[in-house]
């Protein structure tokens, strides 16, 4: 036979004290009741030894939070290589997370492929949590200016400008990043550079392009933006020196760089990170782990009231590698 869990009921018998005094004690007094120390502790002592253990629920309804963040991707969520560019930031908020006593709770969103989707029931059901982290490339514009206008804490990881400014994110700095690395190009004499970047549009790549553009016309650098080929050999006769590409998380346009210029002699730096890692490739380091910690943070503060700064710009390390030549 199933033994029965303990309820405050059977608490209240053993201390010698009422129901309401337990309800009370377990709640943690929220109320300011007058009541004797040793009443308190007899309580604790009580539940403590019959192994009670709080309706989650319950306790929801109570105090209006669970202590319990949401966690919403538009990707499988959990990589099978460690390499991926979203394990540094599951990590990151894993480790905040329990920094915080926050338990998490992951929203999986898939359709019958095991893919993402932005299917708004999905995404609203991350209201049973008291706020929800989300990462991806894009928005689900619609669902997500749903859970904002409802106040529901959310965070994304990674920059957005969609819905006028209003969604809170913590992401990386790549506009100064991607400067630098056209910035060091430019020291090392290369004046005709492409650009490469996929066939995709995200707040992400843009900045990146941004950085890129701008840096090369302030120093006087040729630079053009490639999205969906490699032309190596017109490169080369147009005297093209050095190639930069975009890290993204299907890494198609490193890839696509790298099988065109394998056997010449070709400058060349990512925009993050390759997929292979390694610090030989000029690029930079984007503060991924960090990341996932501090949009945990924010998310906190958003559900505690206390919120500092609703959008977060975190520096990039830069990686002077090896894959760029000097050529004056």
């Amino acid at each position: 036979m199933t033994r029965r869990a303990p309820r405050q009921a059977d608490i209240a018998a053993l201390a010698g004290v009422s129901q309401a005094t337990v309800s009370v004690v377990l709640g943690g007094n929220q109320g300011g009741v007058r009541m004797a120390e040793d009443t308190r502790l007899r309580v604790l002592a009580a539940a403590e030894k019959l192994g009670y253990v709080p309706d989650p629920v319950a306790t929801r309804l109570a105090s209006k939070r669970n202590h319990m963040l949401g966690l919403y991707t538009f990707k499988a969520t959990f990589p099978t290589d460690v390499a991926d560019s979203y394990y540094p930031i599951l990590v990151g908020v894993e480790e905040q997370a329990a920094a915080l006593g926050q338990d998490l709770i992951l929203f999986t969103g898939a359709d019958g492929r095991g893919e993402r989707t932005h299917d708004e029931v999905a995404i609203r059901r991350t209201r049973i949590a008291d706020g929800c982290l989300f990462f991806g490339r894009h928005v689900p514009v619609a669902s997500i200016e749903k859970l904002v206008e409802s106040d529901f804490p959310l965070v994304y990881i990674g920059r957005r400008d969609e819905l006028e400014g209003r969604i809170p994110f913590v992401g990386a700095d790549y506009v100064s990043a991607s400067a630098a690395v056209v910035d060091q190009l430019a020291s090392l004499g290369h004046r005709n550079v492409r650009y490469v970047r996929e066939n995709d549009d995200a707040p992400s790549s843009t900045d990146r392009e941004r950085g890129v553009v701008e840096a090369a016309a302030k120093a006087g650098i040729e630079c053009r933006v490639v999205r969906d080929e490699v032309p190596v050999d017109e490169w080369l006769r147009d005297g093209v020196t050095a190639v930069v590409v975009e890290e993204t998380d299907t890494g198609a346009a490193y890839a696509a760089v790298r099988a065109a210029i394998a056997d010449i002699d070709l400058s060349y730096a990512v925009l993050g990170r390759p997929p292979e890692g390694g610090d030989e490739v000029t690029g930079f380091e984007v503060p991924r782990r960090e990341m996932g910690r501090r949009a945990v943070e924010l998310l906190v503060e958003l559900i505690t009231g206390d919120p500092r700064n609703l959008h977060q710009l975190l520096p990039c390390t830069p990686v002077p590698g090896t894959t760029v030549k000097d050529v004056r």
